[in-house]
């Protein structure tokens, strides 16, 4: 039977090699392809975006050709963000929707206002670093380290902006299941994750994990749990449609 695609798209700051210890822990039905964004990784040359519909529309067309159903899109903070968007960018050039989409660790679109406040513009390094100690995601070492923050503030300032900067849209609700995952110490509250249940027609679930915004690290492999046995059910009736 033909394997279904998990899309994974990274956190504020990350690359797509934040997703590669999934590859071997994930079924054999289930292939794993981290999505890497511009300007960092394998595309570090490449400009990075301030927009985050621009990056969706370019995501889009660069996966189009590449891209079969069945599919799956997972996102971990901006990269929740950014899977919705992809969602709708994909549909629009005609594609069949995902057989689910994964939001973790992230308010809603439409909640946006609050959790982005102060985001809108370019934060300085001495900001953006106490924003990394915030979050608890990054050791002391390596926030010290002059030459590693170079090539990651850029980045980091870009991905906060792509968050700041959006703005929700009136337009028709996906149709695909959304599964939401929150940490119980992180800054994303009960109301900001369920909102996520207005971006469908479909089903719609919560899975609260301990620790903080982080947890997709701190609980991988519940996190796995919950992304591979949601997939199991929806991959099972995708296969009895087509």
């Amino acid at each position: 039977m033909t394997p279904l695609t998990l899309l994974c798209l990274p956190y504020s700051g990350a690359s797509a090699m934040v997703y590669s210890r999934w590859r071997r822990k994930l079924p054999e039905w289930l292939a794993l392809q981290p999505v890497e964004l511009p300007g960092r990784g394998a595309r570090f040359g490449e400009p990075l975006h301030t927009d985050m519909r621009a990056l969706a529309r370019q995501l889009a067309t660069e996966l189009r050709s590449a891209l079969s159903a069945p599919y799956a899109l997972f996102g971990h903070s901006l990269g929740a963000l950014l899977a919705c968007e992809l969602a709708h960018a994909l549909r629009a050039l005609g594609c069949a929707e995902p057989v689910a989409l994964f939001a973790s660790g992230t308010a809603a679109p439409s909640m946006r206002a609050d959790y982005d406040r102060g985001f809108a513009e370019p934060k300085t390094d001495a900001e953006l670093i106490n924003q990394l100690r915030t979050l608890n995601g990054t050791s002391e070492e390596v926030l010290a380290n002059a030459e590693l923050m170079s090539l990651t503030l850029p980045v980091l300032r870009a991905d906060f902006l792509l968050c700041g900067r959006f703005e929700p849209l009136q337009r028709p609700l996906l149709n695909c299941p959304v599964h939401v995952l929150g940490g119980t110490a992180d800054r994303a509250s009960t109301e900001q994750l369920m909102a996520w249940r207005k971006e469908t027609h479909g089903s719609f679930s919560v899975d609260m994990l301990g620790g903080g915004h982080f947890f997709i690290h701190e609980h991988e492999g519940k996190v796995l749990r919950v992304v591979r046995d949601q997939l199991e059910g929806h991959y099972r009736r995708w296969a009895l449609v087509s």
